[in-house]
Parts: structure tokens; sequence; C-alpha cells
């Protein structure tokens, strides 16, 4: 982390963390992204437009947790004709299961700004266990007078556990549409309470 400990913050372990309390997230301050394999060789990125979450930092650090929900309609992979096929039931499902979803369960404090947060993601209605390893970033006050928690997250999941098994076989070999998903988040939340 880029401070040191300042009002709004507690030592936790020797590191500076948020003092108990809730953070809203941002969304003009932070983005969900993801990247997938394409054509075997080659990545595609993407994000989600539309989310809102809340982190409550507990008395206890390790009792923390973390709650999102994103609009699956508000995928962008900038080309809009791929936007739309992963907005269809071959993926997404929008019309069916209009949004993903993030639950913490469980948080683990690895060494310095480095943590793991376990948690349930669901996709197109299945629940799957994940584990987030996420980096505090920073504490820091705006310029008007909002404390803000930066932060940043991956995970990689397998996308057929959760139903998205739609896929070309190319004649060279392998698939159109690469299994693994890495999800990516840069993130800000602002101190609610």
């Amino acid at each position: 982390m880029s401070v040191t400990e300042t009002p709004g913050t507690r030592t936790f372990e020797g590191e500076p963390i948020p003092a108990p309390g809730s953070f809203a997230i941002d969304p003009s301050h932070t983005t969900v992204g993801f990247v997938a394999r394409h054509l075997m060789v080659t990545k595609v990125r993407g994000r989600f437009t539309a989310f809102e979450g809340s982190i409550v930092v507990a008395e206890e650090p390790l009792a923390s947790s973390v709650a999102v929900s994103i609009d699956a309609a508000s995928i962008d992979t900038r080309e809009a004709d791929r936007d739309a096929h992963l907005r269809s039931a071959d993926f997404l499902d929008v019309e069916s299961f209009p949004t993903l979803a993030f639950r913490s369960t469980g948080v683990t404090h690895v060494k310095g700004d480095d943590w793991v947060v376990a948690g349930e993601l669901t996709v197109r209605g299945v629940t799957r266990p994940v584990q987030l390893e996420l980096e505090i970033d920073g504490i820091v006050r705006d310029p008007w007078g909002n404390e803000r928690l930066a932060f940043s997250a991956e995970t990689e999941i397998d996308r057929e556990e959760f139903g998205l098994t739609w896929n070309v076989a190319l004649e060279t070999g392998g698939v159109l549409v690469g299994r693994k998903v890495k999800i990516e988040i840069e993130g800000q939340g602002v101190r609610q309470a």
C-alpha cells in the first residue's frame, strides 16, 4: 500500500487496513473486466459497464465481506455483433439471467497488501466457488473529503462450469473460444459509514 496508517485506517498484522465500516463500490472509478482466448492464440478483453456492490470491513478483519451485482447485458467487448452473441442464450442468456453476482464467504490475509477473498460467483444461474486474489492499493481521502479504498483483484474461471459451453471446432484443431476466463477488477470503494 502506498500510504502509512492515517485517520480511517488501523494496523492488522503490521499493515494499514481500513477502519471498520462500509464502502460502496464506485462504478465511475472501477473496472470489472475479463480476458478470454480467441482462436486459441489471441486474447479478447471485455468489461461490464453496469454494476453495484458493497464492502463491509469488520471489526475482525477476517470477518469482512463483499457483495457485487452485475448487469449481464452491460457486457462490452467493443464489437457489437460479438456483444449481442455474448448476451444470447449461447452464452450469458441475459433475458433469462439478467444478473451476475459475487458474494464473499471468507477472507484470508496472505501477507503485506495481499489477501484472498473466497466467495460464490453466480453466472447464468449457476453458482460456483471462486477465490479472488486481492491487493489493497491504498486508503486515501479525495479532495472532497471522501475516504476511498483502492483495490485490485483477479481470478480465473472455467466458463463451461457455469453452463457457457458454446464453441466451434477449428479446422486446424482447437476451438474458437477458450474455456478459461480471467477476471480482472480495478476498483475504488467510497466509505459510507
